[in-house]
């Protein structure tokens, strides 16, 4: 038989034993990463922690009109969800579980739209926490992203009422869709602070742990179920939704204007009084800040679990006043993770270097005399005069670009 003649290593000639002809190494490469792209199984939990913190640090240096128009589409959608909720739970007559149950599901119609179809939710958008602790976005990239779509969610919210009220939604079933929408509304408004935010952190940590679920799915459907579930749970047991609000309480707001609604309800305006943008504000100022508290505790103790011992020193880095916040009587590793004394030397000569050109520059004509200062090994010290990046990294983690650059270009030369 004639030999083949290739390019590569992807063909190779066969003997004559009855063994395959030729051997598609290439193709068999590419068909076993098409199969482990292909898996159904969900991501583990140390990979939905990288998704977490890769989403914000995308969500947090996104531009600005985009980030408002998504802010108000998710102020709409929840809306929406919460609009859904309120027809199919009127004039129920199932049982007080089973309709909170019922309104729960439905009401999971607005999460589901911000995440598949696509949106910024100010609650979901807490879980950003776990991109500020690995030190990728600044403080002020956060809190700029928490206010621009807060605001736009109430935005949106309001847009939907004010849709929804003059398409007369709240006549339907002889005004009992408003009396249910007043009703919701009022007993929001009449909320005392402190159940307010203890139901804003409860309904938060359940949106936070769809949202979070919802980094392990790999299909439309998987996301679906992952949100169905807690998003349930919150609704259900009558949690505190701040963007929910934003359209529930507008909502109820405009139909304690409505004589018919207030008739068909039984009640005087003396009795929804609290309804108006006093009691608006009055709901919304500790719901918003249990979901902060709610939201930023699931995605801090991810961050834990999950990114802390790599991210640790990263952070160090990049916030050098950060290494003096450990006990200098920690001599070795502690088993929470933290670096020892000499690691934490380490950190801060690096971070001093990559900061302080004057300080750079002497670390690079006289190591000796800008090491006296730093309590380290002659082995530390010898690493920093020569350059060793691998011996580094073994004890601080991946340095950042500009280091890398710097310890080889500059320090890696031998000083004679």
């Amino acid at each position: 038989m004639a030999d083949f003649k290739t390019t590569g290593k992807e063909i190779q000639k066969m003997d004559s034993g009855g063994r395959p002809l030729m051997e598609l190494s290439g193709l068999q490469t590419t068909l076993d990463e098409l199969k482990s792209c292909a898996t159904t199984d969900c991501r583990p939990p140390a990979e939905m922690a990288l998704k977490m913190e890769a989403v914000g640090v995308t969500k947090a240096n996104g531009n600005i009109w985009s980030i408002s128009l998504l802010g108000i589409l998710a102020g709409f959608f929840i809306g929406l969800g919460a609009m859904f909720a309120t027809l199919v739970t009127t004039d129920i007559q199932i049982g007080f579980g089973l309709t909170k149950l019922v309104g729960g599901i439905v009401f999971s119609l607005g999460l589901i739209l911000v995440v598949v179809a696509g949106a910024e939710l100010f609650t979901g958008n807490a879980l950003m926490v776990g991109s500020r602790a690995s030190g990728k976005i600044r403080l002020t990239q956060l809190f700029k992203n928490w206010g621009i779509v807060y605001l736009t969610n109430l935005i949106g919210s309001l847009l939907l009422v004010l849709v929804v009220f003059y398409s007369q939604f709240w006549a339907l079933d002889g005004f009992k869709v408003g009396v249910n929408a007043l009703t919701i509304a009022n007993a929001k408004v009449n909320l005392t602070f402190w159940p307010a935010f203890a139901r804003g952190i409860l309904c938060n940590t359940l949106v936070c742990l769809a949202v979070w679920l919802c980094f392990s799915a790999r299909s439309t459907v998987d996301k679906i179920f992952a949100i169905l579930f807690p998003i349930t749970a919150f609704v259900a047991c009558g949690f505190e939704h701040s963007v929910a609000n934003m359209y529930f309480i507008p909502a109820g707001i405009a139909m304690a204007g409505q004589s018919k609604v207030l008739e068909v309800a039984g009640l005087s305006a003396s009795q929804v009084a609290n309804l108006n943008l006093s009691g608006f504000i009055g709901n919304l100022i500790p719901v918003t800040l249990g979901n902060i508290v709610g939201g930023t505790f699931v995605g801090s103790i991810y961050w834990l679990i999950y990114l802390r011992k790599d991210r640790a020193t990263e952070a160090l880095v990049a916030r050098p006043w950060l290494a003096n916040a450990f006990s200098t009587s920690r001599l070795q590793t502690t088993p929470a993770g933290y670096p020892d004394m000499e690691t934490k030397t380490l950190i801060s000569v690096l971070a001093r270097a990559r900061d302080d050109a004057k300080f750079m520059a002497q670390l690079s004509g006289n190591p000796s005399r800008a090491l006296k200062a730093y309590n380290l090994t002659q082995e530390a010290k010898a690493a920093l005069e020569s350059g060793d990046v691998r011996w580094l990294e073994s004890r601080v983690g991946t340095l950042d670009e500009p280091l890398r650059t710097w310890l080889t270009s500059r320090l890696s030369q031998e000083k004679w």
